[in-house]
């Protein structure tokens, strides 16, 4: 289904596209474009973020940017219209854009029909069949009595008289606030958390422009009521372990908490380590080993022309350790079919590398690891991180992973119980890599200690198997001359 409609020979609406894999919906997270700018076919107008990763949209048309249907930092599904596009400009047949700035969203959007057909917008996205409906324009000529209305309230907030309706103003993003007969001016985001904290807008100081409140303004409303009254019952706060993007929120001095919107990548991360920790029996087990002769070699590698240009670590041997372990014990790299009661086993290796993100945690893959030479997964793990760190990593590069590797020892910390990843037999973690007092030869030294966790699904990997896993690859870090024996 195309994303886009066309509301007369010279208007088109781009819709939020399903930029992942049957996700519902996108949250706006910054516009490129603003009403009056030239765009054209390709050119990216926003980002958003989706369950799964922080996506740049094209248009897929030329034009003048029309209309924003949204602002930054609204959640909006797959299928409604985010940006309208004069395809057109000067031909003069133009409807009145949105004349009523703090009008109020139409909850009930009269149906419209769409027209049917096929335009790509994202290479390898589609749009599912929605049944959503597009809410009919603002402004249009019909409704001159509200505007002027609308216009009375703002210049009794002002404190001057009213100014004569403008014939045609210039379309921007709405900030849908309040509307005529003494309503308070807000945006539904304000109006939401003023629902949410028990706030009646009526009872709130307006400091905003124009007499709109504010999110300051409910907090500061919120924090003497909070005093007075018990706290009521509500949902556990959000721990922040790590980073979310969410819309900044100021908080008072005087507040004792602060709640934070479960959206995004977080809300993601939680269904799946949720759905991961109570369908799958976990199993781990642990093996300290001397890493010494695998820093030796990393050095080496360093040094070596043939892998110049590309990023070295003691994440690249590990990882290719474990591609090797796989080799030599492939049963393990399999998932759990419960629909059809199957063991899928997979002859391949989607290699999932975890990374903290400002977003949170994903776990971008490596496809076919398992056919890369070392030099290649230097490569494509550079590529990865650096995607990653950018917030740039696609839904595609996070789907499909078949094993995982999740390096904690970066944060300092020896080890944990990592959770598998959906759909994943096993996963790897690595703790810090410390210098420590070991036995060497009969002797004890001082050597490079790390400590190995392997988690994996119990229905289908056995404890033999998964302790011949991870002993293989602890004795290829050992003694990694056995990577050329083994591989």
């Amino acid at each position: 289904m195309t994303t886009m409609t066309e509301t007369s020979a010279r208007f088109r609406e781009f819709k939020m596209p399903d930029v992942g894999e049957g996700l519902t919906e996108a949250e706006i997270l910054k516009w490129y474009v603003q009403p009056g700018d030239t765009v054209t076919d390709g050119q990216v107008v926003c980002e958003v973020e989706t369950a799964k990763a922080a996506v740049e949209l094209p248009i897929p048309f030329d034009g003048v940017v029309h209309e924003l249907r949204f602002p930054e930092g609204t959640t909006v599904d797959v299928g409604q219209v985010i940006i309208a596009v004069d395809v057109a400009p000067g031909s003069g047949d133009a409807p009145a854009p949105a004349a009523d700035p703090v009008q109020e969203p139409v909850d009930e959007p009269a149906a419209e029909a769409e027209p049917k057909g096929r335009t790509p917008v994202l290479v390898g996205y589609g749009v599912a069949e929605s049944s959503t409906k597009r809410r009919p324009r603002k402004g249009a000529p019909a409704a001159p009595e509200a505007a002027a209305v609308a216009a009375a309230v703002q210049a009794e907030l002002n404190g001057h008289a009213a100014p004569a309706p403008a014939a045609a103003p210039a379309p921007s993003v709405p900030a849908q606030g309040g509307a005529a007969g003494g309503r308070p001016l807000a945006k539904p985001p304000v109006r939401k958390l003023a629902k949410d904290l028990g706030i009646d807008l009526a009872t709130v100081v307006p400091t905003g422009k124009d007499g709109v409140i504010t999110r300051e303004d409910v907090h500061a409303a919120a924090a003497p009521a909070a005093s007075e009254a018990p706290a009521q019952a509500a949902p556990a706060p959000v721990a922040a372990e790590a980073p979310v993007a969410t819309e900044p929120t100021a908080v008072p001095d005087s507040a004792r908490e602060t709640r934070v919107p479960v959206k995004g990548v977080r809300k993601a991360i939680a269904q799946a380590m949720v759905g991961s920790a109570f369908t799958a029996p976990h199993v781990t087990e642990f093996v300290t080993v001397d890493v010494t002769r695998t820093m030796k070699l990393v050095a080496e590698l360093k040094e070596d022309k043939d892998m110049a240009g590309v990023r070295v670590n003691p994440l690249l041997v590990i990882a290719k350790a474990l591609l090797v372990a796989i080799k030599r014990n492939p049963e393990v790299n399999a998932a759990w079919d419960e629909a059809n009661q199957e063991i899928v086993r997979k002859h391949y290796v989607n290699l999932g590398i975890a990374a903290a993100t400002p977003r949170g945690l994903i776990v971008p893959n490596i496809k076919d690891a398992h056919d890369k030479t070392l030099p290649q997964l230097a490569e494509a793990l550079g590529e990865l991180v650096t995607t990653a760190r950018d917030g740039k990593t696609s839904p595609a590069a996070m789907a499909g992973g078949t094993v995982t590797i999740t390096n904690v020892g970066v944060f300092g910390v020896d080890t944990g119980t990592p959770i598998l990843n959906p759909g994943e037999s096993a996963i790897l973690a690595v703790g810090a890599i410390k210098l420590q007092p070991w036995v060497h030869k009969g002797k004890v030294k001082p050597r490079q200690v790390t400590t190995l966790a392997l988690s994996f699904d119990h229905r289908l990997v056995d404890g033999e198997l998964g302790s011949k896993v991870l002993a293989d690859v602890a004795a290829i870090l050992e003694q990694p001359k056995r990577l050329i024996t083994w591989a």
